[in-house]
């Protein structure tokens, strides 16, 4: 339970579909929530809305933004459920996924972006409702708490717990943006929380990033300030 996230991934495909699997053991800017604007996206676009270095300053990039298509018999490993039934609704329909990751200070903080992207808002509706499922509640860890992300995206959920899976405090949370589905979580060996301002600011930033996409414009929004 002492997984440190993205941290030590080799490069390439390999290292994206570890990425991957190690999010599922961590526990004012604007968002996009008009279906009426949702667009599907491609893998290049998909890569595009992950957050770089410039998205999060003050955070080390520990793997850049990549995505990938989806193998149909292997789902993306971002993308959990309970049931082969829920898999079948939130997984095979993914037609790009992706992720980054980044981390900070002497405790290893993380930060880790990921996204599901879908041929059309209705999809990545009922996928949305399937994965909050697995990353909503206590997933993080025991006696969660909920963590208000303001209004970005159509749909939202945030949560935090004192101890998550690196030992100390983290949080998840879930967006969906239009035709995508977004995660964001946060871990730390240490015994101070990423601060819950900070984690609706990213919520709001990667909203924002997947609007612009879906609005057919190159992804720019960073965190406020920058």
């Amino acid at each position: 339970m002492g997984d440190k996230g993205f941290v030590g991934t080799r490069a390439g495909r390999g290292r994206l579909l570890a990425a991957g699997a190690a999010v599922l053991l961590l526990a004012g800017c604007g968002g996009g929530g008009d279906d009426a604007k949702a667009a599907a996206l491609d893998k290049g676009q998909v890569a595009s809305v992950l957050p770089d270095a410039k998205a999060v300053p003050g955070w080390r990039m520990y793997m850049k933004p990549a995505a990938l298509k989806p193998i149909p018999e292997y789902p993306p490993p971002v993308c959990v459920s309970r049931t082969k039934e829920q898999r079948e609704t939130a997984c095979r329909p993914a037609t790009s996924w992706g992720s980054s990751a980044f981390v900070r200070k002497a405790d290893a903080t993380t930060l880790n972006f990921w996204v599901l992207a879908y041929k059309d808002g209705k999809a990545a509706d009922a996928a949305y409702d399937v994965l909050i499922k697995w990353y909503g509640g206590d997933r993080v860890g025991q006696d969660a708490e909920k963590v208000d992300l303001g209004t970005p995206g159509a749909e939202r959920e945030a949560n935090r717990a004192a101890v998550g899976t690196m030992g100390g405090p983290g949080t998840i949370a879930q967006v969906r943006v239009g035709t995508t589905v977004l995660g964001i979580s946060t871990g730390t060996q240490g015994g101070s929380a990423v601060p819950d301002k900070e984690v609706k600011a990213f919520a709001a930033m990667f909203a924002e990033r997947a609007q612009q996409a879906q609005n057919g414009e190159k992804p720019s929004a960073t965190l406020p300030g920058h």
